[in-house]
């Protein structure tokens, strides 16, 4: 049932994909492999005729529909499942630490596969003039223009929150409306203005809305809340105004500016254009607090765990980070699997000079420190050429001498049983004795490596990210955001939320790997005499 599961979900996202590139239609999940390939220009290439060739889209594509069929075939032709490994998943399951981790995990992952369905700035739906459009699933780019948005916006690009803000206080009895996702920031194309938070007044003294204690910071009044744009600043001390003040026009221009000093007005300038009356009684909003990035959390601007640093929502930050982190795992595990028990497998079965060549450059390999060697080839990779395919590949080729080592020890071990034997005095060919008789007794060692494999990509995706050697900026790592943390020890909610969802995932993964290892140990179920 797992098998068929799987096989189904690798077929419907391969021809999602395809469907999806083919009509310029946005699938959650499926949208990256073509997205990967523009923004990476090793992953594409350019044809005779000047268009662009997504080829790793379409490679990608073709492999996960040929793997998709074979497993579905596979399962429906397959016999009556092993009685032995059906033992060792009621076991799994009978260690509640372990099966409730991987239930989570897989929950994860399912989050993590909705993409803009979750985390995004751009709208799920939206309903104009009796139509409706769906801009997070549609290639097209949206301009202002399209939903009634005039002046010098209706040429740019949609900012859905505002028009979501403008629907709601429309008064003409249109029923225009936007339907935005759960989060509704970008992970790292989404850079926030500096958020604020309303002030109230009591006895004079003025306090941030929920706090008990007078407001000491910035604090100004908007053109427009939402864009950040201020009309007055002021500085309070204890509450009051006390220290400078400054005014911008309508066209963010610098034209005034004066002090206060215990409430008082001590001196005044003014530059614009009208008298300063004039200026100072223009419509704007009320009082409210300045939260220059890296901003606290915030309810009211729907900013849960605050903001970094380069003004990026943090939840929207860590579920982009989780993301990276689940597709590097489905990338480089297949890949370095694959290489590592096909080597490993190889060097046990023949042996002799075959398995001297490949034994010393193993341990050539070992020997040299692993992330100051990634750190020096990742940073002669250009900038521009950068991106996780990329840095997937430097890993990979560090990555596949682990699982070597122990297939290598395990085909060596069984190679001379009485099985081997047997399937060559009926004149099996060496692949199918490999792979149909020496693999399927070793999956207990590949099962029981995978979740530790898991676990320490994602430390050395971490580790380079936060030494600044790993990703491009655009994308959304728990790396940079620790280092983020640590550059702004005042701002507490970047360390601790990067740290805790970092040590949750490893946590969840570890939990999962112990019980499989336990499940899986043969001395439960095999005797040696």
């Amino acid at each position: 049932m797992i098998k068929r599961t799987i096989g189904l979900l690798l077929f419907v996202l391969g021809v999602l994909a395809a469907f999806g590139e083919t009509r310029g239609i946005e699938f959650p999940t499926a949208r990256w492999f073509f997205d990967a390939s523009r923004e990476v220009p090793l992953l594409n290439w350019k044809s005779e005729s000047g268009s662009t060739v997504l080829w790793f889209g379409w490679v990608s594509v073709v492999i996960l529909v040929v793997i998709g069929i074979s497993t579905l075939v596979s399962s429906f032709t397959a016999g009556p499942p092993n009685p032995v490994t059906l033992r060792r998943i009621r076991r799994f399951k009978e260690i509640k630490r372990g099966y409730y981790s991987l239930i989570i995990l897989v929950g994860l992952a399912a989050l993590a596969g909705l993409d803009q369905v979750i985390v995004g700035k751009d709208a799920l739906a939206v309903h104009y003039e009796g139509k409706w459009s769906f801009p997070a699933f549609t290639a097209k780019p949206f301009k202002g223009s399209d939903y009634g948005v005039e002046g010098e916006r209706a040429d740019a690009p949609v900012n859905f929150r505002k028009l979501k803000l403008a629907f709601k206080d429309d008064e003409g009895g249109n029923k225009n409306s936007v339907i935005m996702p759960l989060i509704r920031y970008g992970s790292t194309d989404d850079t926030l203005p500096p958020r604020s938070k309303a002030l109230v007044q009591r006895q004079g003294i003025y306090y941030e809305s929920g706090s008990n204690k007078p407001y000491f910071g910035l604090a100004a009044k908007y053109h427009d809340v939402d864009d950040g744009k201020p009309h007055l600043r002021y500085t309070l001390r204890k509450g009051i105004f006390n220290g400078a003040v400054d005014g911008w026009n309508a066209d963010e221009v610098r034209v005034y500016s004066s002090e206060f000093f215990n409430e008082k007005k001590v001196k005044e300038r003014f530059s614009g254009e009208g008298v300063v009356e004039d200026f100072l009684t223009l419509e704007s909003s009320e009082l409210r607090s300045m939260k220059y990035h890296p901003a606290p959390p915030i309810w009211e601007k729907q900013n849960f765990l605050g903001t970094t640093s380069q003004g990026y929502d943090v939840l929207a930050y860590l579920y982009g980070g989780l993301q990276v982190n689940f597709k590097a795992a489905l990338i480089f595990l297949p890949i370095v699997y694959a290489i590592g028990i096909t080597l490993g497998m190889l060097m046990g079965y023949f042996g002799g000079i075959f398995d001297l060549v490949f034994d010393r450059l193993i341990e050539v390999f070992s020997n040299m420190p692993f992330l100051f060697v990634v750190i020096i080839f990742s940073s002669m990779v250009p900038e521009h050429f950068k991106g996780l395919p990329v840095i997937l590949t430097i890993l990979i080729i560090f990555g596949w001498m682990g699982i070597t080592s122990l297939m290598r020890t395990a085909a060596y071990r069984d190679k001379e049983r009485d099985y081997i034997a047997a399937a060559r005095v009926l004149g099996a060919g060496t692949p199918r004795i490999i792979f149909r008789h020496l693999l399927p007794n070793t999956v207990a060692i590949i099962v029981t490596l995978v979740p530790f494999t898991m676990s320490s990509l994602i430390s050395s995706l971490t580790a380079l990210d936060y030494l600044g050697f790993g990703l491009p900026p655009e994308y959304a790592t728990w790396g940079r955001l620790l280092s983020d943390g640590l550059s702004n020890l005042s701002a507490p909610w970047l360390v601790s939320s990067a740290f805790f969802v970092l040590v949750a995932l490893l946590v969840l993964i570890t939990f999962i790997g112990e019980a499989i290892r336990e499940a899986f140990d043969p001395k439960k179920y095999t005797y040696y005499r």
